[in-house]
């Protein structure tokens, strides 16, 4: 090892030398013989590896540093290009040993494309593809390397292509190579008009007028739209109006839209959102009144093209598209209050449709009763609160929506709602199981006597489940002694602790009550030092039959 180890440092000397010669390091400035031998151990680190390579990367940024201190600006083949060489000997080595570390090959490219060639990075990504194909970003990043570094439409193409071989369904590699057809032909149309600028012969120059019209990128979007749906449609066809030369492909793939794919809601709600990009007066109309008119106009017209996809596409999908639209519509500002109220009663109305047709989404119940409380339709709320329970009966999180605004309203159905939420909610199959007490334990303090009964009723405190029954008991513990002291909460101890099941924090809550009442427990009186330790008893015996079912 160490006749290697002292050949790489004699093969540095005349690189050393000349350093020194022309007033750029000093002798005693570079020393890598440590580092070379780490690398030449029996086991080798791959830290070992990237601290030797940016030691050299350091050692070019100096000379680059110092070149412009003295103003010298000779020798560069005979000092930067042997530590070039050697980094990328280094880089080499590395991922050769540690094929399957990604970053380490994004740093080899990184360094070819600030200190090495532009051939070398294509060596760099070609040698990366042969061992990770299976990742579509690389392919897509080498693709782009060569268009946008050594200026090959040619090579990306061709990596696009053997991409797709491997890749022959996926998204992001057709839109970039879509993408990249449509650069290269707004760069060779560029090429051409400023030829004719500058009034040259054409003649030797190649400009066909199919590759001119985007007639490539037509191509590549005819194979993907065989085995791609509509979403992705519209993704080329958003990148298509970036260039002003697409007319022709942009009418070609509206055209598909609008015959191929109208069973899908994505394409409905996009032929509906360009209606607000419609031609028309906007921002030229002088007044706000003016321009909100003309807001209007434009989402109505949106809203008549949403209304015939709900006709030809009733379904859940195409509704959420357009009480989406209409919900974000509502929530730009405005300083126009006829705007901002047509917005309003057309999302109700909207809303109100989707879920008489048992169509409208769970998470824009939400959404709804917002709407509604802060209008002040508490009416309007309430209802709205108790038909949600209905049409998702199963879910926890509508459940506690409802409690909350019935709650919030002063509603007296909420013990009845939230007997409804314990019958129908099966805390076996949703993991949230306590959620909904939790939203009733959070409003405890606004709740009367009357209505806490009604609430923590023999149905809940005996209910045959396990999580239920024991939170319940918990809380009506509780409640008892924040609102009848002492006494109340040992006679609701008292009657609760006969109904099993009964959790270990029941009996540490009545403890703690206990034990608030008094400071020692030896200057108890006789009544209640038997109760204290029957309390004892019963958590052990509680405690001792948990043990047993576990078992």
């Amino acid at each position: 090892m160490a006749e290697i180890v002292q050949q790489r440092i004699e093969d540095r000397i005349p690189e050393l030398e000349q350093l020194e010669r022309v007033g750029l390091f000093t002798k005693k400035e570079v020393k890598a013989t440590a580092l070379e031998y780490k690398l030449h151990r029996l086991i080798v680190n791959k830290e070992d590896f990237i601290a030797y390579i940016q030691y050299e990367i350091n050692v070019l940024e100096l000379i680059k540093k110092r070149r412009a201190h003295i103003h010298y600006h000779f020798k560069r083949e005979e000092i930067e290009f042997p530590i070039i060489h050697r980094i990328t000997s280094l880089f080499r080595r590395a991922t050769k040993k540690w094929k399957d570390d990604v970053q380490l090959w994004f740093s080899h490219v990184a360094f070819c494309k600030k200190w090495g060639t532009k051939m070398a990075i294509s060596k760099v990504f070609s040698s990366m593809l042969a061992i990770h194909p299976d990742k579509p970003a690389l392919w897509i990043m080498a693709a782009k390397s060569e268009l946008e570094d050594r200026d090959s439409s040619e090579s990306a193409r061709h990596l696009f292509l053997r991409a797709l071989r491997f890749h022959p369904n996926n998204k992001k590699v057709y839109q970039e190579y879509f993408r990249m057809e449509l650069l290269h032909c707004e760069k060779l149309r560029q090429q051409k008009e400023q030829l004719e600028k500058a009034e040259m012969d054409l003649g030797e120059y190649e400009f066909s007028p199919e590759i001119l019209s985007g007639k490539l990128a037509e191509v590549v979007y005819r194979d993907a739209v065989g085995k791609i749906k509509a979403g992705f449609v519209i993704s080329l066809l958003n990148i298509a109006t970036i260039f002003d030369f697409t007319k022709e492909l942009q009418d070609l793939i509206l055209n598909d839209l609008q015959t191929n794919y109208t069973e899908d809601s994505v394409t409905w709600d996009f032929m509906a959102k360009r209606e607000l990009d419609a031609p028309g007066a906007g921002d030229e109309l002088p007044t706000a009144k003016g321009r909100a008119s003309d807001i209007n106009r434009r989402e109505e017209r949106c809203c008549q093209v949403y209304e015939e996809g709900v006709k030809s596409l009733n379904t859940e999908p195409m509704w959420t598209c357009y009480v989406a639209f209409c919900l974000e519509r509502l929530k730009r500002k405005t300083n126009v209050q006829e705007l901002k109220d047509k917005r309003q009663e057309r999302l109700l109305t909207v809303m109100q449709r989707a879920h008489d047709s048992s169509l409208l989404k769970e998470s824009y119940y939400k959404n709804w009763l917002e709407i509604l409380l802060l209008s002040g339709d508490a009416e309007g709320a309430a209802r709205v609160a108790m038909t949600a329970t209905q049409r998702y009966s199963q879910s926890v999180s509508v459940w506690s929506l409802s409690l909350q605004t019935l709650m919030q309203l002063g509603s007296g159905d909420i013990g009845r709602l939230f007997q409804d939420a314990l019958t129908h909610v099966n805390p076996k199959v949703h993991t949230h199981t306590s959620s909904v007490i939790c939203v009733v334990n959070s409003y405890m303090k606004h709740i009367t006597d009357g209505l806490y009964s009604l609430v923590s009723s023999q149905r809940s405190l005996l209910s045959p489940v396990s999580a239920v029954a024991m939170e319940m008991k918990e809380k009506y513990l509780d409640w008892s002694f924040s609102t009848g002291g002492y006494k109340k909460a040992r006679k609701t101890f008292m009657s609760l602790q006969e109904n099993r099941p009964l959790s270990k924090a029941f009996f540490t809550r009545m403890i703690g009550i206990e034990k608030k009442q008094v400071m020692c427990i030896k200057h108890l009186p006789e009544t209640t030092k038997k109760f204290f330790l029957f309390l004892h008893l019963i958590k052990a015996t509680s405690s001792a039959e948990n043990e047993t079912e576990d078992q």
